[in-house]
């Protein structure tokens, strides 16, 4: 797979896969951080189009090592929750990955080159987000660091593959032109993964929420997104 690296699932606001519950919420400087990292890329970001009404905030954003923006996320709905009482089966949201369109280049200490990224690096990421919320945490600490190591493993071969029998299509629209999706279903989910049409890869996780009705636009201003996570 093009990819710029092989990275681990993203936590979304309000969690992380490593611990039994997560913090409620994020601080003001926390907030303020998130946007000043998506204010620095040097791309467009994606989120659902206006159709959507629902709830919209900031997840995280990835860099490379000389700090420059690769990509990042953007939550529609509810803020997944890992806490006992919450569960995940009345749990309604979908995120959106927005990836850079990057040809191979140096790597920043110039010791080696980054490989470009496609198509596939949008559903990697994707699909590790979508673990990342959707962790058994019923399982025993051991067992459910053993089942996110294999689930990992599952969707990073899934990515390589977009054209095997683990995906179908999906057309949706992107800044109001159909766009054709890859497309599959998970226990715990659904992922897809396309291209848009300012040069940069769109993935996208979700749960609760139909994929089939969703459209994707370029997010014109990021206050909508600027309220912290629950």
């Amino acid at each position: 797979m093009e990819t710029t690296s092989r990275v681990e699932p993203q936590a979304a606001p309000g969690g992380e896969p490593a611990g039994d519950e997560a913090p409620a919420a994020h601080d003001a400087p926390g907030e303020r951080r998130a946007v000043d990292g998506y204010l620095s890329a040097d791309f467009p970001w994606y989120g659902l189009d206006e159709a959507f009404t629902g709830r919209r905030w900031l997840m995280q954003v990835g860099a490379a090592a000389d700090g420059t923006v690769e990509h990042g996320s953007t939550g529609h709905g509810e803020v997944p929750s890992w806490k006992a009482e919450a569960g995940l089966e009345g749990q309604r949201f979908a995120v959106v990955v927005t990836v850079a369109g990057r040809p191979v280049r140096p790597s920043a200490d110039g010791t080696g080159v980054l490989d470009a990224t496609s198509v596939s690096t949008a559903a990697w990421l994707a699909g590790s987000g979508l673990l990342s919320c959707t962790w058994p945490t019923e399982m025993e600490r051991a067992l459910r660091q053993e089942w996110l190591d294999q689930q990992t493993a599952i969707a990073w071969e899934l990515a390589d593959d977009l054209n095997g029998s683990g995906w179908s299509g999906l057309v949706l629209p992107v800044d109001g032109v159909p766009t054709e999706f890859h497309y599959r279903e998970a226990a715990y989910g659904w992922v897809l993964a396309g291209a848009a049409q300012e040069g940069v890869h769109i993935g996208a996780y979700g749960r609760g929420l139909s994929a089939y009705g969703l459209g994707f636009s370029v997010v014109k201003d990021l206050a909508g997104y600027a309220a912290p996570a629950d």
